[in-house]
């Protein structure tokens, strides 16, 4: 069953979700269980109906759906659907379109301007992220003494005995910082579902527009910690129904070839967006004791942007599909695409495969779809992964830099002004070395990227601790602890940095993407929280060195959880993912010790050429035939 609005009365009903013709399941050649797809095969949901059968169920389809003055379009797009790899073949098609179908592999950056808009949009929504999450970085050095809780035992802790406040103000500095990240785990994350399923995707985005906007000015108004720590609660809100949305929004809009690469501009702009807090922190530096309140509301200009822009983008066609209004998500593709004939592909595509989801899910409630997170298989799946993706962001120490970065430069013996010179060092880089994820994401792949760059984190952050024993008069004491906290960010960002929203905006089948995106983005900002207000206390127990020696310890063991949890998903439609997911985590698990790991060690460790790896996906006819005739297009000259 699924929820649909009346578009001609407004009024809201049920209908059930059904095949367009009992054909489709008359002519389907093999059926493939999506809670246990045990021989790993990826198929067309298209594949197998003779061609008559096809050609009435699109007909079918126009006449149930009021779409008949589409209906030679629509069978155009079904064709194309049907068989991706025999385009020139199809009867019918116009030069114009054959010519954007090659496009698509020629040229697959050569997109509409809607599209290019959209995910402009996008990111200004990361660059409040970001640039939200540093404001308080520098802040950290002058709001505790303006408001009687100073911190400057957690600045030296190394090297002064406490006072009986110590414990106190650690933990109140860290609940202050935090606080967003608790809201937004705690509130924001979860109202996501609910505003989504009234309002839509932009709704939601323009929601969590205005509370960024307010509460980051009502931070730097504030004339008391608890009043800053409100202000930060509802910036909270505002982070996590945002966070939770718009790399959803972004996935579902844009092509399978290129969403990694702009998907992952959430994570791109959110490092421009720290960039550029770390810069507004050093521009008002020198202002006096008001430094604090403008390094906090100054993350309210690029909110201006986000909240006007929104609705000068097409909603997701996915989500009118979802409500049943496909005319508007012909509209909306129509704006996405480069030519009518990629819509009416795309949405036949995208509806053929829902009603595939539908046999298995069906309707539920919100509690129940949370649920159903982690009782129905191919969903448990993709919560495993996303949950592992997103803790490992946490574990990887990455926010340690991002919100102490300025009191850890302090505490290795550099001036408040050269520590923030040194935080927006790092920020530079951080944003900087995110530009390799947008050509790699969909090259190398999501998987490839962490077993990559998680090692490399390891020993930067390893380095860095045992930097600290250095003597503290030594010019390299400052430089070594800088450059391989410039060398750690270097490796997240093409790396952690952009993977786990992309990844976790994919996952999910379109039924549970919100509430599973949700559950995703709680889990990574519960996780903020914690450390958040943990490091202030951690460093002071355990010495810098023992803190980083910590983190490192970490980024061990989320590799080792990625690589037995986390499937690849680089240049699969949202709707193919189906298939991927509903392979048995066991079967993955077994594949990964019993062949993937044996595979890199001959070719890389051994140094055997001759080492050929044994896929775990078996890909449809159609699927294979098209993905390789778009490998040989690709390599032409």
């Amino acid at each position: 069953m699924a929820d649909t609005i009346d578009e001609k009365t407004g009024t809201g009903r049920t209908e059930q979700i059904r095949d367009t013709s009992s054909s489709d399941r008359d002519f389907r050649l093999e059926e493939i269980d999506l809670n246990s797809n045990r021989d790993a095969k990826i198929k067309n949901p298209l594949a197998g109906i003779p061609h008559d059968a096809l050609m009435r169920n699109v007909e079918d389809f126009a006449r149930e759906r009021e779409m008949t003055d589409l209906t030679d379009l629509l069978k155009k797009g079904a064709q194309i659907a049907q068989r991706p790899s025999e385009f020139e073949t199809i009867e019918g098609l116009t030069d114009r379109e054959r010519e954007v179908l090659r496009d698509e592999v020629l040229h697959r950056w050569r997109q509409p301007k809607a599209l290019y808009f959209t995910v402009i949009l996008c990111s200004i929504g990361a660059a409040v992220q970001g640039w939200d999450q540093t404001g308080s970085n520098g802040a950290n050095l002058s709001f505790p003494q303006e408001f009687g809780i100073p911190d400057t035992e957690f600045l030296d802790a190394a090297k002064t005995i406490p006072n009986p406040n110590f414990t106190h103000n650690l933990w109140l500095v860290g609940l202050i910082n935090g606080a967003p990240y608790l809201a937004s785990a705690l509130l924001g994350c979860w109202i996501s579902d609910p505003l989504n399923n009234f309002f839509g995707r932009r709704g939601v985005i323009f929601f969590s527009g205005i509370f960024c906007l307010l509460s980051v000015i009502g931070s730097g108004l504030s004339q008391n910690w608890w009043e800053l720590f409100i202000t930060r609660i509802l910036l909270g809100i505002g982070m996590g129904s945002k966070a939770s949305t718009i790399p959803i929004y972004a996935a579902e809009n844009v092509p399978a070839s290129i969403r990694g690469g702009l998907v992952m501009c959430w994570q791109l702009w959110t490092a421009f967006g720290i960039f550029l807090g770390f810069s507004a922190n050093l521009a008002v530096q020198d202002v006096g004791r008001i430094t604090w309140r403008l390094q906090l509301g100054s993350a309210f200009i690029p909110a201006i942007p986000l909240v006007i822009g929104i609705y000068y983008c097409p909603e997701s066609p996915r989500w009118y599909m979802k409500k049943g209004m496909y005319r508007k998500a012909y509209n909306s593709y129509i704006r996405l695409r480069n030519d009518p004939v990629l819509a009416a592909r795309d949405l036949y595509y995208v509806h053929a495969q829902l009603i595939e989801e539908s046999h298995i899910i069906g309707k539920s409630s919100y509690l129940v779809r949370f649920v159903e997170l982690f009782t129905i298989p191919r969903v448990r799946r993709a919560t495993l992964a996303s949950f592992t993706v997103m803790l490992a962001q946490q574990m990887c120490g990455i926010n340690i830099i991002a919100f102490y970065s300025s009191s850890v430069f302090v505490q290795a013996g550099s001036s408040p002004r050269t520590a923030l010179l040194a935080s927006w060092g790092f920020g530079l880089v951080n944003f900087v070395f995110a530009f390799p994820a947008v050509w790699t994401i969909d090259t190398f792949g999501r998987r490839a990227l962490l077993l990559f760059t998680f090692p490399n984190m390891a020993w930067t952050l390893l380095a860095c601790g045992l930097c600290f024993y250095i003597p503290e008069d030594s010019k390299a004491h400052l430089g070594m602890i800088a450059l391989f906290i410039f060398l750690f960010a270097a490796f997240y960002s093409p790396g952690e940095g952009p993977v786990p929203f992309t990844y976790s905006a994919e996952v999910f089948p379109l039924s549970h993407r919100e509430v599973g995106m949700s559950w995703a983005v709680a889990t990574c900002l519960f996780w903020a929280f914690v450390l958040s207000l943990t490091w202030p206390r951690m460093v002071a127990a355990m010495t810098p060195t023992g803190a980083f020696g910590f983190y490192a310890g970490l980024n061990v063991t989320a590799l080792v959880m990625i690589f037995f949890w986390v499937p690849e998903t680089k240049q699969r439609t949202l709707e193919e993912l189906d298939y991927i997911f509903a392979v048995p985590t066991a079967k993955h698990m077994r594949y990964q010790a019993n062949v993937a790991f044996p595979y890199f060690v001959q070719k890389y460790i051994v140094r055997n050429k001759n080492a050929k790896l044994e896929p775990l996906y078996q890909m449809d006819k159609n699927l294979a035939e098209g993905q390789a005739r778009s490998a040989s297009i690709s390599e032409k000259p």
